[in-house]
C-alpha cells in the first residue's frame, strides 16, 4: 500500500470529532463515522478501529457516548446488526458499555497525551522527518517502508534495553535521540 493510498484510506476512515456537543443531555455524540468500501476491511471493524483511534488520539474519553445505532444506520446506510457487532466488539474489549435506553458509552480509555501534545508531535513529524525524507527524494512507498523499519528497530532496541535491566524512561528529552 502506498502512502497515498493509505492517506486516501485514512481520509475515508476519518471521523469527525465534535467536543462542543452537549453530552450531558445524552443526545449528542462527539464521533461521526466514515467508511471506505474500497479498503477491504469489514464495515464493523472499520467502526471499531475508528473508536480505538479516537481513544488513542484523545478525541474520546471515558463517559463519551458513541453515536446511537439508529444514527449510524441512518448516516451510513448500513445494517443495524453491523453497528451492533462493532459495539459488542468494543464491549468485549472493555472499551465501551451499553446502557439500556441511553446508548453506548466509553468505559475505558488508554493513557495518552493530551490533544495539544499529540498535535505538536504530529506537526514536528510533518515539518521535520517527513519533510527531510521527501527532500531526500523518497517517494511515498519509500517513506512508508523506512518508517516501518525504523519503528521495528525502535521496538527491538527498547526490548533489548528492557532485557538488559536498563531503566526505561517515559519519554526522551527534547532533541535527545533514543538509541
Amino acid at each position: 500500500m502506498t502512502l497515498d493510498s493509505a492517506l486516501d484510506q485514512s481520509k475515508c476512515l476519518t471521523m469527525e470529532i465534535d467536543k462542543q456537543g452537549n453530552l450531558d443531555d445524552g443526545e449528542a455524540s462527539p464521533l461521526v463515522f466514515r467508511l471506505d468500501s474500497r479498503s477491504g476491511v469489514p464495515t464493523y471493524l472499520q467502526l471499531v478501529q475508528q473508536v480505538e483511534r479516537a481513544l488513542r488520539l484523545g478525541h474520546l474519553r471515558r463517559g463519551d457516548r458513541l453515536p446511537k445505532v439508529k444514527e449510524v444506520v441512518a448516516s451510513l446506510a448500513i445494517n443495524p446488526n453491523t453497528v451492533l457487532k462493532a459495539y459488542r466488539d468494543l464491549e468485549y474489549k472493555g472499551l465501551a458499555a451499553g446502557r439500556p435506553g441511553q446508548g453506548t458509552f466509553i468505559e475505558a480509555a488508554p493513557d495518552t497525551l493530551n490533544v495539544e501534545e499529540l498535535a505538536a508531535l504530529r506537526e514536528s513529524l510533518v515539518e521535520g522527518w517527513l519533510a527531510e525524507a521527501a527532500a531526500a527524494g523518497l517517494n511515498d512507498e519509500g517513506i512508508t517502508d523506512l518508517f516501518m523499519t525504523a519503528l521495528r528497530d525502535f521496538r527491538d532496541r527498547l526490548g533489548k534495553r528492557g532485557r538488559q535491566g536498563g531503566g526505561r524512561r517515559e519519554r526522551p528529552e527534547r532533541g535527545e535521540v533514543v538509541a
